[in-house]
């Protein structure tokens, strides 16, 4: 192949990629592109993929992309390691020979042995006994598995994806995490966004996930510009699961009807269904001053700043998907990013920094020195 055809092939081969990555993963924000160019490097090799993030963010359909982006011609296999109790999970994996214990009257195949020549994708990893913990990690390098009651060795050819929502370096430091499995699956992670840190990619999600349930024109809902913009501002703690839910809900609470702003925050972000009183045309028209909330401009553009940061009122409903808080650490989550982003934007100009901050000089160097947050370009 001459050097022409060579580069031709390539070109090819990286359309098909950016086409098959478009289809799968919705969205063209900064952070959304990064992680769509890194899966398309990680689906062209064959080691193993970590992927992180928070619940609801789209592990799963990441841990796809790099399936049908690969060369793998075989199957694409799921195991969810929380939600099968940890007795069953090693024959879940491996499989098990006939009598291996009681109930096993026959031989049967596990999942590492049903996706050789393709992937196999074990989600929330985090959560896998540390027993199995160490089978796993044999397998991964002796690229071999013994069934459950079995003596022999069988080898398998797969591409093993993990995905996990914890933190596997507190697990590893805690002793609930093996630390040689976790360097070993952590050759290739991919750290998926939230979708609070990609807010412009949310009008483009909402028509996606209207059109996929596959409506009749007449019953679509009709999201006003305004609407979009409360959607774009609400801080979405559960990811793109929890927008997938409110478009469902449009759909049965306002079918063929328009949604403003106001709707999205009473009736869809705090499930208020609209008495029929509200759903008369001359009333529709005014249900932006039912909530007692402020108006929001249908021109996104003449917002400030201000309008578009996360509102505390949006952590009243935090409980409606999580179980608990460590407010510390959140809190001190947030400071860390805002006082990282704002030397970035300063270049390390921390008399600047404070000043975006409000704080005193003096304030931020002791919360920079709390954090071991380096100075970076020091100016000052």
């Amino acid at each position: 192949m001459n050097i022409v055809n060579k580069l031709s092939s390539e070109s090819a081969k990286d359309r098909f990629i950016l086409d098959k990555l478009n289809d799968m993963i919705d969205g063209e924000s900064p952070e959304t592109k990064s992680m769509k160019n890194l899966v398309a490097m990680v689906s062209q090799s064959n080691s193993t993929a970590l992927i992180l993030g928070e619940t609801g963010t789209g592990k799963d359909i990441v841990a796809q992309a790099i399936h049908k982006c690969s060369k793998k011609k075989g199957a694409f296999i799921t195991v969810n390691c929380a939600a099968i109790p940890s007795e069953l999970l090693e024959s879940e994996l491996f499989g098990h020979e006939k009598g291996a214990f009681t109930g096993a009257d026959k031989q049967r195949k596990g999942r590492f042995e049903q996706s050789s020549g393709g992937s196999l994708f074990l989600d929330e990893i985090g959560d896998m006994p540390l027993p199995l913990q160490a089978k796993l990690l044999r397998a991964i390098e002796s690229k071999s598995i013994q069934r459950v009651g079995g003596t022999e060795d069988i080898k398998i050819n797969l591409r093993l994806i993990c995905a996990t929502h914890r933190d596997l370096e507190k697990k590893v430091e805690s002793g609930e995490f093996r630390a040689d499995l976790f360097f070993r699956i952590n050759v290739l992670p991919i750290n998926v966004p939230s979708l609070a840190e990609r807010r412009t990619d949310i009008p483009n999600l909402q028509e996606k996930l209207l059109k996929d349930l596959k409506l009749e024109e007449s019953t679509k809902p009709i999201f006003t510009p305004d609407a979009i913009t409360a959607l774009t501002k609400h801080n979405w703690p559960g990811n793109v699961r929890e927008l997938k839910n409110v478009i469902e809900r449009a759909c049965i609470i306002f079918p063929g009807k328009e949604i403003t702003s106001s709707n999205v925050y009473e009736n869809l972000l705090r499930l208020k269904v609209p008495s029929v009183a509200e759903e008369q045309d001359a009333l529709w028209e005014m249900t932006t001053d039912l909530s007692g909330l402020d108006n929001l401009d249908e021109n996104i553009t003449d917002k400030s700043p201000e309008d578009y940061l996360p509102h505390p009122k949006n952590y009243k409903n935090w409980f409606s998907f999580y179980d608990e808080i460590d407010l510390r650490r959140h809190l001190q989550d947030v400071e860390i990013v805002l006082i990282e982003e704002a030397l970035e934007i300063t270049n390390g100009k921390i008399a600047l920094a404070a000043d975006k901050l409000k704080l005193r000089r003096t304030t931020l160097i002791e919360k920079m020195k709390k954090y071991s947050i380096p100075a970076i370009k020091l100016s000052d």
